[in-house]
Parts: structure tokens; sequence; C-alpha cells
């Protein structure tokens, strides 16, 4: 979808400003609200794709919130969608009714290693890559009104594949509920000035990860 998500080479926002010495959380509510996150996905409530996606259709007075203030307004809106909570619940901040089944069960002390580490999304291949390594390939000027990880400023651009990750879960079926639907992923390379124009630096080079359905051939 195209949202204000998508901010890449987007103007207005203001300078960066780095935070000298920042912490991890900037409160214990952070940190709390970071490992409910990882256990809602550790029990299968929802996926990585489909957490992405209740960010991205935020409005924009939310989605420009502060880090965790937007991710908690996307878990409280993620538990009432995927049935695990009511509005009135998150209200009166308490449970007023059981609740709901998980799919994979009760979250354990023994599954706190195995949900700290990053998930491995690389299924087998049932086909061979379109395309190898330095070929030129255009970035197709799509709009799809779900999740895509497809930046908008690469649209219709044209890049040269330096990487080949394999077959990988695709993120746009994924997002959306619709199973995992394994495609090719490459490391697609841009540059600068074709992407921002002829005031764009000419030593700038921009890597994008793209799924294969997201390139044609240059």
């Amino acid at each position: 979808m195209n949202g204000i998500h998508d901010m890449g080479g987007m103007d207005g926002f203001g300078p960066v400003r780095p935070e000298v010495d920042e912490p991890v959380f900037h409160a214990a509510w952070e940190g709390d609200l970071m490992a409910i996150t990882r256990v809602m996905g550790a029990i299968g409530a929802w996926n990585i794709d489909q957490g992405r996606y209740g960010i991205e259709v935020l409005p924009p007075n939310l989605y420009l919130l502060p880090y965790y203030e937007r991710w908690l307004e996307r878990f409280e809106r993620a538990i009432v969608q995927y049935g695990y909570a009511d509005a009135d619940e998150i209200a009166a901040g308490r449970s007023l009714r059981p609740g709901k089944t998980v799919p994979h069960g009760g979250f354990r002390v023994a599954d706190v290693v195995r949900v700290s580490c990053r998930g491995n999304f690389t299924r087998q291949a049932t086909a061979a890559a379109r395309f190898a390594l330095g070929d030129r390939v255009v970035a197709k000027n799509v709009h799809p009104r779900g999740h895509t990880r497809l930046p908008r400023y690469v649209r219709g651009k044209a890049g040269t594949v330096v990487r080949l990750h394999g077959c990988q879960v695709f993120a746009d079926s994924a997002g959306m509920g619709q199973g995992e639907n394994p495609q090719f992923l490459y490391t697609v390379q841009f540059d600068g000035q074709d992407l921002w124009g002829p005031d764009g630096d000419p030593m700038l080079k921009v890597s994008v990860e793209a799924f294969e359905p997201y390139l044609d051939p240059a």
C-alpha cells in the first residue's frame, strides 16, 4: 500500500538527530511491549509481516508518533483484529471474558531462547530463479492495496542484481494472511541519480532487497 510509512525520498520531516548514548528503551513499558510482541508471534497470533502491515495502516497522525507509541497503537488494534481481546477489555485494562485459544499453545520459559533468535524464512525452491547476478532489472510500477516490501521510490527504476538470497517467504502474501507463497529474493542496486535525478549524489548507491514478482528484465 502507499502510505505515510513509505517515507523513502520524502522531504519535510526535519533532520535526523541521533541521541548520544541512547538507551535501548526509554521507559520500562517499551521493553514490556517488545517482549509481549515477540510472545504473540511465538504463539502464532500473527506473523511478522501481518505485524508490519498493522503499522502501515495506521493513520499518519499515529504513524508519526514515537517508535514504541506507534507499536502500542498497532498492538491494541491487532489483538482486537485477531480476536484475542475486545475493545472494552482494552478500555478496562483487564480481561472481561475467557480468552481465545492460541494456534501454537502457551508460552513457556523454555521458549525464550528460541524467540530471541530471528526465524528462518528460507524455503525450498520449486523452479529456477528468473534473474542472475549482474542482470539489469526494472522494479515494477505497481501500487498494491495490501502489504508490500517494494519501496515506492524504486518503482519504475532500473537497477542491477548484486545478490541472490534464494527462495523466501513472500512478505506480500504472508502479510495478508494468504500463506507463505515462497518467491526468490534479490538484492538490487540502484544508482542514486537514477532514483533522485540530476540533483542526486553521483556516488550514491542504494541497495534494495526485492522479491522476484516485483521485477521485470530491463
